[in-house]
């Protein structure tokens, strides 16, 4: 397998145990890789650990992704990965499910015999609320939504409903500035050698 085809599929496993909740995922990712999502910056401990505060158990999370785009320099590639999650939870008595947009960016290394993930970030596109069962309504007032960022107001509404807290600062295409920022940092890093 070429290495382009090894990234491929690293990222694809990665997202593969993600929602599979199964302890290969940690194999995809060194020991001192960080990840940031819309619910925990850090180190792979806090990633692998935690969970969203409006992550109800009994429900499972799935998601799907699109075609990887590796941008490769030797034993360094970033790869930018569309994905799709659904998350189904009950909001104000409703069973409803989030459908959140994002665009994933890996840093990935090959240290040794093996590619590997170093960093991954995640940047919020859009997001999609609604009830499960047809004919079951939500009724959210337009105010409870004011000053959510609309690249996930839904995700960051759900969260503080459950209880949780989030970040107003997180990446979003809204911000198109810090996303850039993001693809600047990420091809100096793989034009860096180390």
């Amino acid at each position: 397998m070429n290495d382009y085809a090894e990234i491929s599929q690293l990222v694809a496993r990665e997202r593969l145990y993600r929602v599979r909740h199964v302890k290969e995922l940690a194999d995809c990712y060194y020991p001192d890789a960080t990840v940031a999502t819309s619910w925990q910056a850090g180190s792979l401990d806090s990633f692998l650990h935690g969970e969203p505060a409006e992550v109800d158990p009994k429900f499972l999370i799935f998601g799907s992704i699109s075609t990887p785009v590796v941008h490769q320099n030797s034993n360094r590639a970033y790869v930018e990965l569309p994905t799709t999650t659904h998350m189904r939870m009950i909001v104000k008595g409703v069973l409803m499910e989030i459908e959140s947009y994002r665009r994933l960016i890996y840093r990935v290394e090959k240290r040794d015999q093996d590619w590997k993930i170093a960093s991954m970030i995640s940047i919020n596109e859009s997001d999609n609320l609604r009830p499960v069962v047809p004919g079951t309504t939500l009724k959210i007032d337009p105010k409870e939504l004011e000053g959510l960022r609309p690249s996930y107001q839904f995700l960051a509404y759900v969260r503080q409903a459950a209880g949780g807290k989030i970040s107003s600062d997180l990446l979003g295409i809204d911000r198109l500035d810090d996303v850039a920022k993001v693809y600047a940092k990420a091809e100096d890093w793989l034009n860096t050698k180390k």
